[in-house]
């Protein structure tokens, strides 16, 4: 959070519509994709300049640009020139610190979006700022980088699986919509396993190792809260919009992507709770077992009190101690010393404190 708000920083006193890259800094080339598609055929290509885009700006097909980096914002002003989109939709897409929201313009809308993925090599979950523009015949998607959930409907346009080569653009953004609610349930599927794994852990052997876990999966619960809740938003308003882009047929698939995100905000919250429940679990289990040692340790020490007390006395060694003289003195104070000591251990016994 703090990282973010210093990049905000760089915004400051800048006039509206300024575009400014607020994200982190990348140098390599800007990767633009195109797919064009109707229901017979389809195009897939990747473009060296952001004017070839605009080759199929007019056709009656869809298509779908998908531009991988924001750090050129040469290429998003262009863009914008040639759509005619507001210049502060254009610096809400370089700000990737937006929360998710919908804006409604004439001949398109705007949507902002988290999506969340498991880069498997580094073994993280990456969020990502997924900035996506809709028009009558074509959605343009903007990302920090390349790699997202999309190849499910890459694969079913370039297969012609399903309605989506028969359906318009709208209905290509409600399936980009759709893929970025279901990579959430593969990150909650994650997090429920090592929820399950830390319930068995904290309980039979707490570890520093497991605390740190819980505190990671606290966190990333409340990054993934916090793109959830404002997505339900979203996806209502551009269900109820009275657009010229959204088809009345594509606002039953756009409920049913609602329903989805409030069963993930539900499952967000159950775990939410659950990792709060593990945290004072943790606290209480290791609470139990310092007790657990300070008992045996007391009662060690009690044990010992009396027969350090009776070693003490005998160890004063008084010329005229009458014991001193005795031959079985030695043997007796023993004697004493274990009696006294196996008394004691079958008192705590019967008081069932070992």
């Amino acid at each position: 959070m703090r990282s973010i708000v210093k990049r905000m920083s760089r915004t400051r006193g800048l006039p509206p519509g300024t575009l400014v890259h607020v994200g982190e800094k990348r140098t390599e080339k800007v990767c633009i994709t195109v797919i064009d598609y109707d229901e017979k055929d389809v195009t897939e290509k990747e473009i060296a300049t952001i004017d070839e885009c605009f080759l199929f700006k007019d056709t009656p097909t869809v298509t779908w640009i998908n531009i991988d980096g924001l750090h050129d914002t040469s290429v998003i002003e262009r863009i914008g020139e040639e759509y005619d989109f507001h210049p502060l939709v254009l610096e809400d897409i370089l700000n990737t610190g937006q929360r998710p929201k919908f804006e409604d313009f004439d001949n398109y809308v705007f949507l902002v979006l988290k999506m969340f993925y498991r880069n498997e090599t580094q073994e993280e979950t990456v969020v990502e700022q997924v900035s996506v523009i809709l028009g009558k015949n074509f959605v343009i998607s903007f990302q920090e980088k390349p790699g997202d959930v999309f190849d499910s409907v890459r694969e079913r346009i370039r297969k012609n699986k399903g309605r989506i080569r028969r359906a318009g653009a709208d209905y290509l953004a409600y399936a980009l919509l759709d893929a970025i609610v279901d990579s959430y349930y593969v990150i909650l599927e994650r997090v429920g396993d090592k929820v399950e794994n830390l319930e068995d852990q904290v309980v039979s052997e707490p570890t520093p190792e497991a605390l740190h876990t819980i505190h990671e999966l606290k966190r990333e619960m409340i990054f993934l809260r916090k793109s959830v809740w404002p997505l339900r938003e979203v996806i209502s308003n551009m269900s109820k919009a009275e657009t010229k882009v959204v088809k009345k047929a594509t606002g039953i698939y756009l409920r049913d992507v609602y329903d989805h995100t409030v069963q993930v905000i539900d499952t967000v919250e159950t775990f939410r709770d659950m990792l709060s429940g593990l945290h004072d679990t943790y606290l209480s289990s290791i609470s139990n077992r310092m007790n657990e040692i300070m008992k045996v340790l007391t009662i060690f020490a009690s044990i010992f009190i009396p027969l350090t007390f009776i070693a003490g006395v005998y160890g004063m060694n008084f010329s005229y101690m009458p014991e001193l003289g005795w031959r079985w003195g030695y043997f007796a104070v023993w004697g004493v010393i274990l009696g006294v000591g196996i008394m004691m251990l079958v008192y705590f016994k019967r008081k069932k404190w070992i």
